[in-house]
């Protein structure tokens, strides 16, 4: 079963976006941009799980390479081996949690969704740092996250000038979701990229804009939580800015996010809970 704007196919389970759902993160990285989501040991992982899935999180979003500004490069086997470790951790305790694996690589997609049923893999380069990425992600018909980007994580911070901000994203976005229907892959979530390749003032200029993206008829991932433009514009830091994340997360999904992806997930599902209140 394919995906519409308000349902997406994961492992086989038809999930309902009609009301938002949210993304938990747990990165197995010692470089991460927010200490909070960094998670070594095995009781540290375990217990992040628990508290994503207890907190009323739907999927839980692993990461092996950080992929903040000027972000260490990591080898495609340790990548590979940092998230297999996790996801041999977790599954063991919650064999039924949605996965999705945060990586650009097709080699890295392979090996996870091959070995550990992951629902869905989160691509911040949109397949731009992968040419095999659509092919390999319509081969093993997993669930796949569109991001808008340019160049990688240590280039991204030098290309912010555009012709036209929403024009452009929105162009980009278009046209590889058209290849990937090519493809023949069904499950596509949108991610217009805050934070990558864009200043503070075009990330608040995408998200005051973000219905924009609605006509592209397929679900859209809001990833905000904690991020620059926030703490920077609040004079803060990243363990400083949970209220202004909560603040930016409503703003998303009265923009019609379906998704958010977050580090503190009572808090974004308060705030759901909130916005489907006020939607009544």
């Amino acid at each position: 079963m394919s995906s519409t704007a308000l349902q997406i196919n994961l492992n086989n389970k038809l999930i309902d976006l009609s009301t938002p759902v949210i993304m938990g993160i747990l990165n197995t990285t010692p470089d991460s941009f927010f200490k909070g989501s960094r998670f070594v040991s095995d009781k540290d992982i375990l217990k992040c799980v628990e508290k994503i899935v207890s907190e009323g999180g739907t999927l839980i979003d692993i990461g092996g390479y950080s992929t903040r500004p000027q972000a260490d490069v990591v080898t495609d086997g340790e990548e590979i081996r940092r998230v297999s470790e996790a996801l041999e951790i977790i599954l063991k305790k919650f064999p039924d949690v949605l996965i999705s694996v945060d990586t650009f690589r097709s080699t890295v997609v392979r090996e996870v969704v091959r070995n550990y049923n992951v629902a869905m893999i989160n691509d911040i380069g949109g397949g731009t740092l992968d040419p095999l990425m659509f092919e390999t992600i319509a081969d093993l018909k997993v669930a796949y996250v569109l991001m808008h980007t340019r160049g990688t994580p240590q280039t991204m911070q030098s290309k912010t000038e555009y012709d036209d901000l929403m024009a452009d994203v929105f162009r980009f976005l278009e046209k590889r979701i058209a290849q990937l229907r090519l493809f023949g892959v069904n499950d596509i979530i949108i991610d217009p990229g805050f934070g990558f390749a864009k200043t503070s003032d075009q990330n608040f200029e995408l998200l005051k804009k973000l219905s924009y993206f609605r006509e592209l008829n397929v679900p859209l991932l809001a990833g905000l939580s904690r991020k620059s433009m926030i703490y920077k514009l609040l004079g803060t830091d990243a363990e400083g800015s949970l209220n202004g994340t909560t603040a930016a997360n409503m703003l998303a999904l009265m923009g019609g996010a379906s998704i958010l992806r977050v580090h503190d997930v009572k808090e974004a599902f308060q705030t759901i809970e909130i916005y489907k209140a006020y939607c009544k």
